[in-house]
């Protein structure tokens, strides 16, 4: 027997029982895009296997906005855990300048990532899903000796199992293993700061029902406050390579807020990722979604319904490269998966990066349009609430196209781009403050906002409350 031989066999001797089944699905990663990856090919019928290398449920960096795409990527009957409905969003410029804006309606919801995270991998469970929690993976094979066959996939643990598919889904993070198999390109990091604060019950009552989006004094910065019953969540977001004054700023933001004699239950830090225009997918019968894709909004860095709606389109296509019988067909399918994702959230994508360009440079601009225009205002409350996106403003509204294509032309001198797109909406739905200035203590004493992802901007609600 040649030494390859002896290899091949040492490792399949090595192999522990469940390995040798072949799961239809791997989803690598139980975060919302690993979660709906893992519903979305249970749900058809599939055998999937759900790894996650935390014990759930776990902690997440995240502002925990659920905004309208993200409602309406759940799965059926799902019971968003909401700790808070916001009607009321204040605006202000590292502290000053703030207006707070109103709406009969609900704008978004807010949660913690634990119980909503926790939920999701319920609903894939009850799908049929098969959960393995305190798993690390080292690394993906899709040829060797630990791949009996061509239409096979060998998912190697940390501590030597090997765990076999016909399709693996990466759903775990922006650095984890699969988006390195894969070879995702990045072309957008930032550092997201956050703390969760309890507070006594008079500041909480302060501040429920309503957030506050602070533009930051740092080159495409800004800050957050989300209420979230007793406690509050506030995070501040600017480019990588800016730590030391995005750690200042977080300490300035709490203070100027008043909330700097509360101690922090939990700080944090994240990095969130995007991905390069000409970033893979996929490979082999591979995926990504979520982080891992790097996927989500470039401007607010927004990521829970990315991650939602990338992996239940990533559990769907799974499903198809399983039952592909060659690489000719399993590149088909994960084609055709990519190309649903670009024609999506890649559109998504691309307009946001243009709102970051403008926003870098002309953060003024974007702070008198939001809180003085009320068109803007009215886009903004569509997105919010998934009546429309950005990107479909842009599309379908001619005006904002103009005003986009307007405003592109005159950042090119100073190689910025982007705004914010406009669409008809009854006055009768909203409500503002009178027209003026609130001194930053007025805005920090009952506002919030922050990001939907592992620091990015988040906003959501549920379909019986719009």
């Amino acid at each position: 027997m040649s030494s390859e031989n002896a290899d091949a066999e040492e490792v399949r001797a090595g192999l522990s029982q469940d390995a040798v089944t072949v799961w239809d699905v791997v989803v690598v990663g139980a975060g919302p895009a690993g979660a709906s990856a893992a519903y979305a090919a249970a749900v058809a019928g599939r055998r999937v296997l759900l790894l996650e290398k935390a014990e759930l449920p776990r902690y997440k960096t995240c502002g925990g906005g659920i905004i309208g795409p993200s409602r309406d990527a759940l799965p059926p009957g799902f019971e968003l855990p909401l700790q808070d409905r916001v009607h009321a969003v204040t605006f202000s410029m590292n502290g000053r300048f703030a207006r707070t804006r109103r709406s009969r309606r609900m704008l978004f919801g807010l949660v913690n990532r634990p119980e909503f995270d926790a939920g999701l991998v319920e609903q894939a469970q009850k799908a049929g899903a098969e959960l393995r929690t305190g798993v690390t993976v080292s690394r993906v094979e899709q040829h060797g000796p630990a791949v009996p066959d061509r239409r096979t996939v060998a998912v190697v643990l940390a501590d030597g199992e090997t765990v076999l598919a016909r399709a693996v889904v990466g759903a775990d993070g922006s650095a984890g293993r699969i988006g390195a198999h894969v070879g995702v390109k990045l072309d957008q990091v930032d550092l997201g700061l956050e703390a969760e604060i309890p507070v006594p019950p008079p500041v909480a009552e302060d501040w429920k029902g309503r957030v506050l989006i602070d533009w930051g004094p740092l080159p495409g910065s800004y800050g957050w406050v989300f209420p979230k019953g007793d406690t509050l969540t506030v995070g501040v977001i600017s480019a990588r390579g800016e730590g030391a004054a995005t750690k200042r700023y977080l300490e300035d933001f709490i203070a100027r807020l008043g909330l700097a004699g509360f101690e922090p239950a939990i700080s944090s830090g994240h990095l969130t990722r995007c991905r390069s225009d000409d970033s893979p997918l996929s490979r082999g019968r591979v995926l990504v979604c979520g982080d891992a894709a790097g996927l989500l909004e470039p401007w607010t860095r927004e990521g829970i319904s990315f991650a939602l709606r990338s992996g239940r389109l990533a559990g769907e296509w799974a499903v198809r490269i399983a039952e592909a019988n060659d690489a000719v067909d399993a590149r088909r399918q994960a084609l055709n998966y990519a190309f649903a994702i670009k024609a999506g959230l890649g559109v998504e994508m691309a307009v946001g990066r243009r709102m970051l360009a403008l926003f870098e440079r002309r953060p003024g601009l974007l702070h008198a349009t939001i809180t003085g225009l009320r068109p803007a205002w009215n886009a903004f409350t569509d997105i919010t609430r998934g009546s429309s996106s950005l990107a479909g403003l842009v599309r379908s509204n001619g005006v904002a196209r103009r005003a986009l294509d307007l405003l592109d032309r005159r950042m090119e001198s100073t190689g910025g781009s982007g705004t914010r797109g406009v669409k008809d909406h009854r006055p009768e739905d909203d409500e503002e403050s009178p027209a003026g200035t609130e001194t930053g203590s007025e805005a920090g004493a009952g506002t919030g906002a922050g990001p939907g992802s592992d620091a990015g901007s988040g906003r959501g609600g549920e379909r019986a409350a719009d």
